[in-house]
């Protein structure tokens, strides 16, 4: 299996790489960002890429792939609907169009989120944009599209959020993990989890094309 991973060096992106980078059938990661992850691996390739809305100049790079994870987000708070619509929505249908057309065979992986608007009429920004976003590349020719829907992500392994805000709310949060997973599991997953479920779907498909946190954990743990 070959992979493509946007957001590499984000929460979800960091757990979703040691994933891919841990599985024996997977051959090889090409991690494309605006910047490098500072890792090296035997699997790992990078392709920095400064303009995420535009990729005909690397189109060779991007061919001969069989799953795309797209982990590229960003938060909304302070942000305004154009500029994190051009984020969310923008960059996200500008990678899955020219990947589609490059490798018609692929999988493609979205991270949406939990409380996500498929009828795109929230009162909520981020989840009007990002139910946008998915019902956009739910349209598309891939062999199989899925929609990730998780909640409270539990970072393991060294992963980090690079969002100070974030950093802080796991700091206090991270210890309690083992409470609100006997309390609440269907809203909490893991970072490990969330990339072992995308792996099972590209490998064996998913029961629904969009996963909401309990979908992953299913996936994520083989009993789906």
């Amino acid at each position: 299996m070959k992979v493509i991973l946007f957001g590499a060096t984000g929460m979800v992106g960091q757990g979703v790489l040691r994933e891919c980078l841990l599985a024996p059938d997977v051959e090889r990661v090409l991690a494309v960002g605006r910047g490098a992850t500072g890792q090296q691996h035997e699997k790992l390739r990078e392709l920095v890429h400064k303009d995420l809305s535009d990729y005909s100049s690397v189109e060779e790079q991007l061919k001969g792939y069989d799953a795309c994870f797209f982990c590229l987000g960003i938060s909304s708070a302070g942000m305004s609907e154009a500029d994190y619509r051009r984020v969310t929505y923008d960059f996200a249908m500008a990678a899955a169009r020219t990947l589609v057309r490059l490798n018609p065979g692929m999988t493609f992986v979205f991270v949406s989120g939990a409380g996500t608007d498929s009828t795109g009429q929230s009162r909520t920004m981020w989840a009007r944009v990002k139910g946008e976003t998915e019902n956009a590349l739910l349209q598309l020719p891939f062999k199989a599209a899925y929609m990730f829907r998780p909640a409270f992500i539990q970072p393991l392994h060294g992963v980090k959020s690079r969002t100070r805000l974030y950093r802080a709310l796991y700091a206090v949060m991270g210890p309690l993990y083992p409470v609100w997973k006997t309390l609440i599991p269907k809203y909490v997953t893991t970072s490990e989890q969330v990339g072992r479920a995308m792996l099972h779907a590209v490998r064996r498909g998913a029961p629904k094309r969009v996963l909401e946190n309990a979908d992953i954990n299913a996936l994520g743990t083989g009993e789906a």
